[in-house]
């Protein structure tokens, strides 16, 4: 599962899901891209089971390429706990997404079978997601 080897702190503040991508929005390896159409926390597990949905279906010469990554932790205190004795310890990795972020990039393949391999990847997802194609 995807994590990050070493983070600076262990603990990270919430923050904002709030406005859209400053960055990421545009195709920059592949022909065909996954865009997220709202905003989320997504989770490794998430990630992961997306990325393994299109990597069933891809032939030889065809490249995947993931564009983001889980670096935010998210804590969790255990069940049954009371108020108080500070802040839980940490529990999983999300990766913040903005609407129209690119999740996912296709290269090597036709357009009809990158848009099937996109779909199966969007139904693991917890967010609307549009297929998007590079213009010419």
């Amino acid at each position: 599962m995807l994590m990050p080897k070493r983070v600076k702190f262990r603990k990270h503040h919430r923050g904002r899901m709030t406005g859209v991508a400053t960055r990421g929005q545009n195709l920059n390896l592949g022909e065909y891209g996954l865009k997220a159409l709202e905003c989320c926390w997504m989770t490794a597990r998430q990630i992961e089971a997306a990325r393994v949905a299109i990597s069933r279906g891809i032939k030889t010469g065809a490249k995947l390429w993931l564009r983001i990554f889980p670096d935010k932790c998210v804590t969790k205190k255990p069940a049954e706990t009371r108020m108080g004795k500070g802040k839980g310890a940490p529990d999983h990795w999300v990766a913040v997404i903005k609407p129209g972020r690119v999740l996912f990039e296709l290269g090597g393949i036709d357009e009809e079978f990158a848009r099937e391999l996109m779909g199966l990847a969007a139904d693991k997802l917890p967010i609307k997601t549009k297929f998007i194609t590079r213009q010419r």
